[in-house]
């Protein structure tokens, strides 16, 4: 008895997630001093409040990173085989 394999080819995509379903996109800031991270938020302001009021009571801490998170969706190219 012999074994067989078969490979089969299929082209994928991938692109934001638009589904209905989809988690929401959020912003935060992130303190590259000490590390602290405001909460994730769908609108930027309160992240941007979150840096004022961090740098008001860290006055040494003037570096951030914005932490953008975007859901991705990967599918099946159509006419693909399945």
């Amino acid at each position: 008895m012999s074994v067989k394999s078969v490979f089969v080819h299929r082209t994928w995509t991938v692109e934001p997630d638009k589904l209905s379903d989809a988690a929401p996109i959020t912003f935060a800031m992130e303190c590259d001093v000490c590390g602290a991270k405001s909460a994730d938020c769908e609108e930027f302001d309160p992240a941007q409040q979150w840096v004022f009021g961090h740098v008001g009571s860290n006055p040494t801490h003037h570096s951030f990173t914005e932490v953008y998170r975007r859901p991705w969706h990967a599918w099946m190219k159509e006419g693909e085989p399945t």
